[in-house]
C-alpha cells in the first residue's frame, strides 16, 4: 500500500530558527526532510507560515511601538 504524501509547514520565527511541521502527523523539525522522521510519509514541498508576524506584533505590544 501506497503512502499518502504531505508537506512540511514551515513556521518562521523572530528570535529562532525556522521549524518545519508535518502535515499529517504535526512532527516538528529542524529542516525539511525528503521524508518524515515520524510517520514516514513522502514529502511533496513546503507550506509558508508567517509566525514571526504574530511574534512581532507581541512584541511591539510589549514595547508600546
Amino acid at each position: 500500500m501506497r503512502k499518502k504524501n504531505a508537506r512540511w509547514i514551515r513556521h518562521t520565527h523572530v528570535f529562532r530558527a525556522d521549524d518545519y511541521e508535518c502535515t499529517a502527523c504535526g512532527y516538528l523539525a529542524d529542516m525539511p526532510y525528503s521524508v518524515c522522521p515520524n510517520c514516514g510519509r513522502p514529502m511533496n514541498g513546503t507550506k509558508y507560515d508567517p509566525s514571526w508576524v504574530d511574534e512581532m506584533e507581541a512584541a511591539d505590544a510589549i514595547f508600546d511601538d
